[in-house]
């Protein structure tokens, strides 16, 4: 179903291939629910000059005008740079513009004017550089959100992962792995499934932290004593969880028919997996939110920026996912 009000699109890097992704799912849009581009017009209508895009730029003042125009025209709200775009070399005087892309669109989804949030790929070290405090666009979201708890999930149609622990170092993980803090993002898994997806029951694999759960403790307790505690409480508590499981057997087509949504003790643990079986169908999905986030499941690309060739397919699966989360049961 289509998002009866349009979702927010940002800007994301504009150094990277977001502009050239936002151009591209616009052309894509018979299929899609109508969305507004919070973005600089002039840097928009250049690229799609340079890439022969045959997209006509509408600068509105709001989202019913996105609406309106959303079939004949790409809805551009003005969010101008401060500075030249080269593609494949951010600059940081363009950072303020970056975030205060998302800033207006979580501002308009609370407002209740979008249905929801799609965010372009961002450059974390650039925004970062000028002072950005925060980790990635999860992390900033739930800081937008009044400080809500955010669940990252990576979600395609072969797969849907969420990682406990998100954009530490590995070594750090064993110490920032609680089990309260695999409840606390099991539960929310739960809440948003049924909120976003209708599934009362949803079926939530738990991966070990170390290989083979750890081996009755032969490598490692933390399985024993964190992990396994917290599968016996959800289970308490009526939530379909199991494991935990060992995480090299854990993917294969057999495995995945048995659960709804893998959690994951890591990064790397959820993402590889899911990037190996549908790179460009990738959707990262921030649950624990009061609002819908989809972004695509990839960066900012800055060895392709301005080539014309970025693939958007990861872009237009985040728009069309927002759509359907969005829509009216």
């Amino acid at each position: 179903m289509i998002a009866r009000r349009p979702l927010a699109l940002t800007m994301g890097e504009p150094a990277g291939i977001s502009g050239e992704l936002t151009l591209k799912a616009w052309l894509d849009r018979a299929d899609l629910p109508s969305f507004v581009a919070i973005d600089d017009p002039a840097h928009l209508a250049a690229l799609a000059a340079a890439l022969d895009l045959p997209i006509p730029i509408r600068i509105v003042e709001n989202l019913d005008e996105a609406a309106a125009i959303f079939d004949q025209a790409l809805p551009v709200l003005p969010c101008p740079l401060t500075s030249a775009v080269t593609p494949g070399k951010p600059s940081g005087a363009n950072a303020p513009a970056v975030i205060a892309s998302i800033e207006r669109a979580v501002a308009l989804t609370q407002s209740g004017e979008a249905a929801g949030v799609v965010t372009n790929p961002i450059a974390k070290s650039v925004l970062q550089a000028v002072g950005f405090p925060h980790p990635g666009h999860t992390e900033f979201l739930g800081a937008l959100a009044g400080g809500a708890k955010p669940v990252m999930m990576l979600a395609s149609p072969l797969l849907r992962v969420v990682p406990v622990t998100i954009h530490v170092a590995l070594r750090a993980v064993p110490d920032l792995l609680t089990t309260d803090l695999i409840l606390e993002t099991a539960r929310i898994i739960a809440a948003d499934f049924k909120r976003h997806f209708g599934l009362s029951n949803v079926r939530i694999a738990v991966a070990g932290l170390n290989p083979h759960a750890g081996e009755d403790g032969r490598m490692g307790r933390e399985d024993i004593e964190v992990v396994a505690p917290a599968v016996t409480q959800l289970q308490a508590e009526g939530i379909a969880a199991f494991g935990p499981l060992s995480a090299d057997t854990l993917f294969h087509a057999e495995a995945r028919k048995r659960y709804d949504v893998a959690l994951c003790m890591y990064h790397d643990q959820a993402l590889i997996p899911l990037k190996t079986l549908d790179f460009a169908g990738g959707v990262n999905v921030t649950l624990g939110l009061p609002f819908v986030r989809t972004s695509p499941d990839h960066g900012t690309a800055f060895d392709i920026a301005g080539k014309g060739i970025a693939d958007p397919a990861s872009l237009i699966a985040a728009i069309r996912l927002a759509g359907e989360m969005t829509s009216p049961s």
